[in-house]
């Protein structure tokens, strides 16, 4: 009120103290009087037949009579506004809105004499409040955990071509790599590798895998994370016991991170995450995946498709999402990060020869990171050097061709680097989403662990490639549409080709559609080929018509 009444005041206030500029002759007394002496105060501007609305203080006008009603006007219904304002319609002019002012004063001060009890009441109330609000922000985040989880079920089988047999050298590393992965031995001598394969994993198969996320936070900044992963995928056309061991449906690692058997409930993760200053996060775990210590993935080619082939980058050496003890360190800035980990998947063992941390034992790894990225584009560069130990650390669930799977379990140390990024549209269209990276892996070995294999292995090169398309919104608005093409891990060199041909590559394809049914529920038919999945195992002998792999899946996912 005290506001308004000097915006209201104030021009009239300046006109009394003006210097007087003429003299009673001058003064038109009569025409002063009349206002004055007007006691009927005007309801509306229209009551005026000479203020238009074209008047530039036509709306300023109307608001003191609409809204305050102190302006009287002259008795022939005039306002007379290009008149100049003499001190005298001055004084007139501010008497009859002082006189509205003190009415308006009076009737308040009877409302709040009226309502003092309740006002008074009012004002404890919000007093309780404000002391409540002073306390929430005090102490502004408790505890807090949240559940999340994702089930899957999967439908689907293999089916295999040609009539390419194995000879005495290659049914031994196909079974020696069984037993690497913990599978029965895959072929006999002079048995073609299709009845091989359909023999053992011929059948449609319906699996499941369930995850759930105990999500914890004690600043609200921090995380504590615990997942639970139970699931029947180790004996699966997509598990371990597959001799064809790139037809791995991602996310359905149970069978390679010692899960202690099919249905069994097992903590898949337990880390603690937690900022330190402004840039820099720290991540510790006795259970932490490589992954989980980044602070960016290149890809958005999604990971919950159909092959682990097309799940890291392109680059499964140096991204391997090794599982285990670790900790790591990332600094972001900006569209900046640069990211450092490490993992030992015998972290929890005591004995140094086959465990520990930092060990002979530990089948450790250990990565560094550089990337950028903003909201369409993003690019990385990662190094990862990798002690297997004899077990696939450094290339997660046996993720390339046979022999390159064995090279890697029988390796000393493997040095792995990856360049990978991607592109994606701002708006839904014709365009996809595009994911590329290639990877390229050095692999040192001595006669000690590689046996006779030592000299094709030490100084061998591996290298992947991959690019993943997606199209989003595809015939119906949340519904998806993705393929991939690419190379999974494999011998491009060798350390004495008498020893290991490099004659490894084999072709991958998928291609998939997401039907997003509800916003939790989503069913993905998909199809896939491998050209060639034993890459040099099917070079020699009676390999005229090689070996394939045709499959299809249907998976239905369901998020709560």
């Amino acid at each position: 009120m005290k506001l308004f009444r000097q915006l209201l005041l104030a021009p009239v206030a300046l006109g009394l103290m003006a210097p007087v500029a003429a003299t009673a002759g001058e003064m038109n007394l009569d025409g002063i009087n009349q206002y004055a002496a007007s006691e009927d105060q005007v309801t509306s501007i229209t009551q005026f037949s000479d203020v238009q609305p074209t008047e530039w203080a036509y709306q300023a006008l109307s608001n003191l009579i609409e809204r305050y009603g102190c302006v009287a006007g002259y008795p022939d219904g005039t306002f007379r506004g290009k008149k100049p304002l003499s001190r005298w319609e001055a004084a007139a002019l501010l008497n009859a809105c002082l006189d509205r002012i003190t009415e308006v004063t009076d009737e308040l001060r009877r409302l709040l004499k009226e309502f003092e009890k309740e006002l008074a009441i009012l004002r404890g109330r919000v007093d309780n409040l404000e002391a409540k609000v002073g306390e929430l922000e005090a102490n502004q985040f408790s505890t807090t955990t949240k559940l999340r989880g994702v089930a899957t079920f999967t439908i689907g089988g293999n089916a295999y071509g040609g009539d390419g047999e194995a000879s005495l050298g290659q049914a031994f590393v196909l079974n020696r790599l069984q037993e690497v992965k913990g599978g029965e031995p895959a072929i006999r001598p002079g048995q073609q590798f299709s009845d091989a394969a359909a023999a053992q994993q011929g059948a449609v198969a319906f699996n499941y895998n369930l995850d759930l996320y105990l999500d914890t936070s004690f600043t609200g900044k921090d995380l504590l994370r615990t997942r639970l992963r139970a699931g029947n995928f180790g004996s699966s056309p997509w598990g371990a016991a597959n001799p064809d061991n790139l037809v791995g449906l991602n996310a359905f690692e149970v069978a390679f991170e010692g899960a202690p058997g099919a249905d069994a409930l097992m903590v898949n993760r337990l880390f603690y995450q937690f900022p330190l200053g402004k840039s820099f996060t720290a991540t510790v775990g006795g259970k932490v995946r490589q992954d989980d210590m980044l602070a960016f993935w290149p890809s958005v080619y999604p990971a919950d498709t159909v092959l682990d082939i097309f799940t890291y980058g392109g680059a499964p050496g140096a991204y391997p999402l090794t599982l285990g003890s670790g900790a790591g360190l990332w600094w972001k800035s900006g569209g900046f990060s640069i990211s450092a980990n490490y993992v030992a998947v015998n972290g929890n063992v005591g004995n140094p020869n086959n465990g520990g941390i930092g060990t002979d034992g530990s089948a450790q790894t250990g990565t560094a990171q550089i990337a950028w990225n903003n909201e369409n584009f993003g690019i990385a560069a990662a190094y990862t050097y990798t002690t297997p130990q004899g077990g696939l650390a450094g290339l997660y669930g046996g993720n390339a061709t046979p022999v390159t799977t064995l090279g890697y379990a029988l390796s000393d140390s493997v040095s792995s680097v990856g360049i990978s990024g991607y592109w994606q549209p701002s708006n839904s269209g014709w365009l996809p989403s595009i994911s590329t990276g290639w990877g390229l892996n050095s692999h040192s070995a001595n006669s000690d662990s590689a046996g006779g294999l030592a000299d094709g292995i030490d100084g061998a090169q591996t290298q992947s490639w991959y690019v993943g398309l997606q199209w989003s919104d595809v015939f119906i608005k949340g519904n998806s549409l993705g393929m991939a093409v690419g190379q999974a891990t494999m011998f491009t060199k060798s350390g004495d080709e008498d020893v290991l041909d490099p004659n490894d590559g084999n072709y991958a394809w998928e291609w998939w559609y997401k039907f997003q049914v509800t916003d939790n529920i989503s069913i993905t038919p998909a199809i896939f080929y491998l050209s060639r999945p034993l890459g040099q195992l099917q070079k020699g002998g009676d390999d005229s018509d090689g070996f394939d792999n045709f499959g299809g899946v249907v998976k239905t996912t369901f998020k709560f």
